[in-house]
């Protein structure tokens, strides 16, 4: 089973009619299915994926993205439109599809952002305690919440690795420190 990491998932997303979407044969690949089993999926459960969760390119749209994203050019040859998923689309059919790794890949997703709302729910209770004390716990639980979302993967320049992040009103940096074994 492949291990999907973020970057995996940056590189093939597309901004497709204002929204960030993932090409079907890009979304089989995350999933570790065929590119046939996820247009089943969808074609077996339309109830499931309503307006915003997954469209059908336009002619004119494969044409874009064929021309400007590389990874893409065997759709050139395809007489099939491909389907582009949302991020919403994306959990759906990660609840449909029965492989190994769209399931472990699911987990991780939602694993991910709840960590990311945690994250938001202590940045702003930071805004608006007072104590001392308190603050300081609240920056640190934010900085284990940040290494545990980026670490894995992370390289570190020697023992410590820096990460700086601004959210507007507030600016936090925190520094990792790898215990030398």
């Amino acid at each position: 089973m492949n291990v999907v990491r973020l970057e995996d998932i940056q590189d093939v997303i597309v901004v497709l009619r204002d929204r960030s979407v993932i090409i079907d044969c890009d979304v089989a690949k995350i999933y570790g299915v065929e590119t046939k089993e996820v247009n089943q999926a969808v074609s077996n459960n339309v109830d499931k994926f309503p307006e915003g969760y997954v469209f059908e390119l336009s002619k004119e749209e494969k044409t874009e993205v064929v021309k400007f994203f590389d990874h893409l050019d065997a759709l050139k040859f395809s007489p099939y439109l491909p389907k582009a998923f949302t991020e919403k689309g994306l959990y759906m059919l990660a609840t449909i599809l029965k492989s190994k790794q769209a399931t472990m890949t699911t987990l991780m997703i939602i694993e991910t952002f709840s960590k990311i709302r945690e994250l938001a729910r202590t940045v702003k209770a930071l805004s608006v305690v007072k104590d001392d004390s308190e603050q300081t716990g609240l920056m640190q639980r934010s900085g284990e919440i940040i290494a545990e979302v980026l670490d894995e993967g992370l390289e570190t320049n020697g023992t410590e690795t820096t990460i700086e992040l601004n959210f507007a009103v507030l600016k936090f940096k925190h520094t990792i420190k790898k215990k030398k074994e």
